[in-house]
């Protein structure tokens, strides 16, 4: 078993630094990672923040300042690193809203600056400014699953109700609440997807290798069977089943939870005001359904170790057949598996729901058009261009109306920064008629509409800290047994939830 590859950050932000260099290294020199992620050709990219110590642009209005809403200056947008490098499709986002300010003559414009480092530890330099209001912050890009504590720690603004609409998916809609407020506009969203090698399945003699319908956890392992059938040839490189993100950060819990919902038809670990409700039972019925989802018979062993790099590296490379990912993978992979060796299909069982909510700073003295903005990046229209791009788009008519185009970006094929020195574009992704993803309206929608959350709680660090730790056990060298280590579970997080 050849090494792992490790590096320091962890999540779906360092997915195309890892894959540069082995993935998307065969194709061209870009790429999209966590609970999740993650571009492409005219690709994927908002996202910014202002380091106020680092000198990163041009710097905002100093703590002193006093600024009232609506005033000259830049509004700054917050967020993770941008996977896609420079001129993605969220710059050109901006970079349109700007171009509108100009023609309307306006003083205002948005900057994008970046936070370094991985998830866990943006969200804690997030906090920490807005907290101290050490930085100018007016728009910050948070993932949903932090919206409950910057809302009760009143970091960030109640917002219009009808900033999220009836076109948004509902289930998608529902993460930016919390106490019955909106304070948040879904941006782009997540889901567990499901890939698979069609041509490992055709050379273990599978007859039907369209798996878009869905498939049972049951049915997945009698299709590793097949491919490990004794006397037959197996795929170069393969070594077991499938893979996903099982190191101790977020893709654990992720997965956990999969399991989890599953195994529980969806009885959630906390309720709606985020207080601890689940039961022992219910939590060894989770742990037992894990259990078997990992066993050793059928999961790549380095995928207890793996994030969503290492796990989409090893799947591209055909040490598997089958992978747990989230939609960028779609456009990641297509760069060098073709249409007839990549296939998508819906999540056995329940999928989580991941994605980025845009949400209003409470520090922000630029209160109305930051609101402007945060419209027009959720717009329809913005939302059909991160779709084109490959995201997984927060609106029902980015999928289904075709009427609905995207005017602002590069158009699909176009040449770009990062098309080939003949001007033909790197682009390598399946589309249909519209130009929108091939699998975007017939398995990626269907499955938003039908994903679920990850426990919705303000202690949610405090949360996935403690499911982490815990289900580690399940992965060392003498695990415990399903009730014992339910017992365990379920004590800890009595201790790190209310109830």
């Amino acid at each position: 078993m050849r090494p792992r590859r490790r590096t320091s950050g962890r999540g779906p932000e360092r997915v195309h630094g890892r894959i540069h260099g082995r993935v998307h290294g065969r194709v061209h020199d870009r790429v999209h990672g966590r609970v999740h992620g993650r571009v492409y050709g005219y690709g994927l990219a908002l996202a910014l923040l202002l380091t106020a110590c680092t000198g990163g642009g041009q710097a905002g209005p100093g703590p002193g300042a006093t600024v009232s809403p609506g005033a000259s200056g830049d509004i700054v947008v917050a967020s993770g690193r941008d996977v896609t490098g420079k001129g993605g499709i969220r710059q050109q986002l901006i970079d349109a809203w700007n171009a509108r300010q100009d023609r309307e003559h306006s003083d205002v414009h948005a900057r994008l600056v970046e936070l370094p480092g991985s998830a866990d530890q943006q969200r804690s330099q997030l906090l920490g400014a807005l907290q101290s209001g050490s930085a100018q912050y007016d728009v910050v890009n948070l993932d949903v699953t932090w919206v409950p504590e910057f809302a009760a720690a009143h970091l960030i603004r109640p917002l219009p109700d009808d900033l999220v609409d009836a076109d948004v998916i509902k289930s998608v809609a529902s993460t930016a609440r919390w106490g019955g407020k909106l304070y948040a506009v879904p941006f782009n969203s997540d889901v567990g997807l499901l890939y698979y090698r069609r041509d490992h399945l055709k050379q273990a003699h599978v007859q039907d290798t369209d798996l878009s319908k869905g498939i049972t956890w049951r049915q997945l392992r009698d299709l590793i069977d097949a491919v490990e059938a004794p006397g037959r040839s197996r795929p170069k490189g393969y070594e077991k089943g499938w893979t996903t993100q099982l190191g101790p950060y977020e893709g654990r819990t992720v997965n956990g939870i999969e399991a989890f919902l599953s195994a529980t038809d969806g009885a959630g670990l906390t309720d709606e005001s985020g207080r601890y409700t689940a039961t022992v039972q219910q939590l060894t019925d989770g742990i037992a359904e894990l259990r078997a989802r990992t066993q050793g018979a059928y999961t790549l062993g380095d995928a207890v170790r793996s994030d969503e790099g290492e796990s989409l590296t090893d799947f591209a490379d055909g040490r598997t057949a089958f992978l747990r990912h989230w939609p960028y993978a779609y456009r990641t992979l297509h760069q060098s598996l073709s249409d007839a060796q990549l296939g998508v299909a819906p999540l056995p069982g329940r999928a989580v729901l991941g994605g980025q909510n845009l949400a209003l700073a409470g520090s922000s003295q630029r209160v109305d058009k930051a609101r402007e903005l945060i419209r027009f990046l959720t717009s329809k229209e913005s939302e059909r261009c991160l779709l084109d791009a490959g995201f997984a788009a927060t609106r029902e008519t980015a999928y289904t109306a075709d009427d609905v185009t995207c005017g602002v970006a590069r158009t699909p094929g176009a040449a770009s920064p990062s098309a080939s020195p003949s001007g033909e574009s790197a682009d390598r992704m399946p589309r249909d008629d519209h130009g929108r993803p091939a699998y975007a309206r017939t398995i990626l929608l269907p499955a938003l509409r039908r994903a679920v959350q990850r426990p919705r709680t303000p202690l949610y660090g405090a949360f996935t800290q403690t499911f982490t730790t815990e289900l580690g056990r399940l992965f060392s060298d003498d695990p415990p047994g399903d009730a014992e280590l339910a017992a365990a579970l379920d004590k800890e997080l009595r201790k790190a939830l209310p109830g």
